[in-house]
């Protein structure tokens, strides 16, 4: 049984992560599966000052030298979404999208996702001024007044990052003050141009086609203040609020809280034998790196005595992969000479060009910026990697920079990249290829048909910030459903390269998908199931 695991974790944040590298040091056949990008929410954190024993670093640094740990110790990874798991009998299984999963036990670190509050047009205006990550959306709004609603350490945070764009920020919390640490709220509180309401609840926010107006009541004196741009433009709402976490593949199978977090005892077990959950998805008092790490570690050691005593049990000893020493460098290795791919890079790299059964055409529409030479010399590399893979240089052509995928017989494949597709996108261009190429990820059958069954020439724009870690899985969703079906396209912007999109459909929050020029504009991260039943 080749695809059976002591464990596979399902998420690959912190908690995921620290799991992985117990069970593999410990010998144990491991995999971790994340939809999105390795590292989870804290990747997007610019300074991570408080991880013991580490005085200064960023949380995509701190996760990238986890997963790097890892995966020295044997352990495995895929990035694909679970799609459901079942944990009937003694060998369980993890559906995904790119195929099934075997295990003796599962552990959930699929973490958190950012909580709406509920004020009235916070849904409304969703991507056209209520924003919910200030690294991802910060940008748009440059010489803009701001408002955060939340008291947390994110809100905070976030704040501080956020007067790095706007022309001042005013932080409004509900109740009497910061909850967060003294120091990250006393940076909040000291910065000349961030302003503390306390005591103070959002009402409702409007506008038209961008958000223009934000009341918010002082819960005392009861006195409503209405806040418009003293130049009639727009204004711009974060809201850190809190997380709702991602339960729902265990929803019917453990028990959770009522607030929707898994329940789990001290060793980080469920009710359910096999299954354990580790980090911000737990019921806890307190969700940090810190934390996350030691519920990783205390699940993997409880997984490990799980892992060996099914092993005993059905008599399987799941395969693990030779864990190799270092050594020389092949000819298709030592390509990225510029160091465009690191080794990491290389191996999952190299993992999806053998597996593509067909060869594609990468042609490129280019000008004389500098950002078509980064694309260029960026797709000749990639290219120089695999006999599967060529470039063009073509004539002509609309929104350059942009890189086209072409199949074999000259047909185009639905594929296009506007920009240098780097940052989180790169995982998504290289899926991307995958599917058009084939076999590509494999869908379940009423997926496919719903695809299938698309008779009608749909024109998709995808755009996207490359610091985003909510636009990968709406660009790979998209391009799925264009390698599927010749009718649609799936063509995705790097609006930092094509600021003129964001006003033609005021965008003010991404990932942002636009259907036809405009018919259907809609704002957040999305599945390809989501994706198809907006379609319709």
């Amino acid at each position: 049984m080749n695809n059976l695991y002591d464990v596979v974790i399902i998420g690959g944040g912190p908690a995921g992560l620290t799991a992985a590298i117990y069970l593999a040091r410990a010998k144990y056949r491991v995999i971790v599966v994340e939809k999105e990008r390795f590292g989870g929410q804290i990747t997007i954190t610019h300074e991570v000052v408080n991880y013991p024993g580490v005085g200064r670093t960023s949380g995509a640094e701190l996760t990238e030298t986890m997963r790097k740990q890892a995966e020295s110790f044997g352990a495995e990874f895929m990035l694909a979404n679970v799609e459901r798991i079942s944990m009937e009998g003694e060998i369980k299984s993890v559906y995904t999208d790119r195929g099934e999963l075997k295990c003796f036990g599962v552990l959930l670190a699929t973490g958190a996702h950012p909580r709406m509050v509920g004020f009235k047009g916070e849904e409304e205006f969703r991507g056209r001024g209520v924003a919910y990550c200030a690294t991802c959306d910060g940008e748009f709004f440059t010489g803009r007044e701001v408002f955060v609603v939340g008291g947390g350490f994110a809100a905070a945070e976030e704040a501080v990052f956020l007067t790095k764009y706007a022309s001042h920020v005013t932080i409004l919390i509900r109740g009497g003050d910061f909850t967060c640490a003294e120091s990250v709220a006393d940076a909040a509180r000291k910065h000349e141009k961030i302003t503390v309401l306390t005591c103070t609840e959002v009402l409702d926010v409007d506008g038209d086609d961008s958000l223009k107006v934000i009341r918010y009541k002082n819960k005392h004196s009861g006195v409503i203040t209405e806040h418009r741009a003293a130049d009639g433009g727009n204004i711009g709402v974060f809201v850190f609020a809190g997380y709702s976490p991602e339960t729902d593949l265990i929803k019917n199978i453990a028990e959770l809280d009522h607030g929707g977090y898994v329940i789990t005892d001290r060793s980080m077990k469920t009710n359910v034998d096999g299954l354990y959950a580790a980090g911000d998805v737990c019921v806890k008092p307190l969700r940090q790196v810190v934390t996350a790490v030691g519920d990783g570690a205390l699940a993997a050691t409880e997984l490990e005595k799980y892992a060996s005593s099914q092993q005993k049990k059905t008599g399987l000893i799941p395969k693990r992969p030779v864990v190799e020493a270092p050594k020389p460098q092949s000819a298709a290795e030592s390509k990225s000479e510029s160091g465009l791919f690191d080794q990491a890079m290389l191996a999952q790299l190299n993992t999806v060009f053998s597996r593509m059964t067909s060869s594609l055409v990468l042609k490129l529409y280019l000008d004389n910026s500098a950002v078509s030479a980064e694309l260029k010399g960026y797709m000749q590399e990639l290219a120089a990697l695999t006999d599967k893979l060529s470039v063009e240089i073509a004539e002509g052509g609309e929104d350059i920079p942009c890189v086209k995928v072409f199949r074999a017989d000259g047909s185009f494949s639905g594929l296009a990249f506007h920009g240098v597709p780097g940052g989180h996108e790169f995982t998504s261009f290289v899926l991307g290829l995958y599917n058009a190429a084939g076999p590509g990820q494999p869908l379940d059958a009423d997926v496919l048909a719903q695809i299938k069954a698309i008779d009608r020439n749909i024109d998709v724009k995808v755009l996207v910030s490359l610091s985003c870690t909510m636009c990968p899985e709406l660009v790979t969703a998209a391009q799925k459903i264009a390698a599927e079906n010749d009718k649609v396209t799936a063509e995705v912007y790097d609006l930092n390269h094509f600021p003129e999109l964001r006003g033609k459909y005021n965008v003010m929050s991404v990932p942002c998908l636009v259907v036809g020029d405009g018919e259907k504009v809609s704002f957040g991260k999305k599945n390809i199931r989501q994706l198809l039943e907006l379609l319709k």
